[in-house]
């Protein structure tokens, strides 16, 4: 499994016109769920997406998470972070999840980051989505399992 993360001061998602999901400050969240992916994985990197320490303390420091801050969280579903592009000039997406299982490892993610309380916001499973967003920092970050 992995989640690319960005420290945001504003995101948001539209599908079709319309909004899906937006925060305020948090992180949005880009998650990319392989073959081999299970709850043991979604658990690990739900706990670490929210304790994850990448906010500006009282000295500017990064030591403050999700948690400490009441960050907003917007988790998006992207299977093309799997997408393998050594060979050829097409990326391979062998390694992704079939979609009826990313979708339900998916949705078990997004209930336990929301189980910790956060605003959590969520995109639109296979669908075209436009994601906007404001970079803070910029903070990037790619968590996997």
């Amino acid at each position: 499994m992995r989640v690319l993360i960005q420290r945001v001061l504003s995101a948001s998602v539209t599908v079709d016109g319309e909004v899906t999901g937006a925060i305020g400050p948090g992180i949005l969240a880009l998650i990319g769920i392989a073959t081999a992916d299970g709850p043991k994985e979604a658990d690990y990197l739900a706990d670490k997406l929210v304790n994850l320490r990448i906010f500006p303390d009282e000295q500017g420091r990064m030591n403050r998470s999700a948690l400490d801050t009441g960050a907003g969280l917007l988790l998006v579903s992207q299977f093309t972070l799997y997408g393998d592009c050594r060979k050829g000039r097409r990326p391979g997406f062998d390694a992704a999840a079939p979609p009826a299982a990313a979708r339900e490892l998916y949705e078990y993610f997004v209930r336990k980051v929301a189980e910790k309380g956060l605003v959590t916001q969520t995109g639109v499973f296979q669908a075209h989505m436009l994601v906007e967003l404001v970079n803070d920092g910029p903070v990037t970050l790619l968590l996997e399992s």
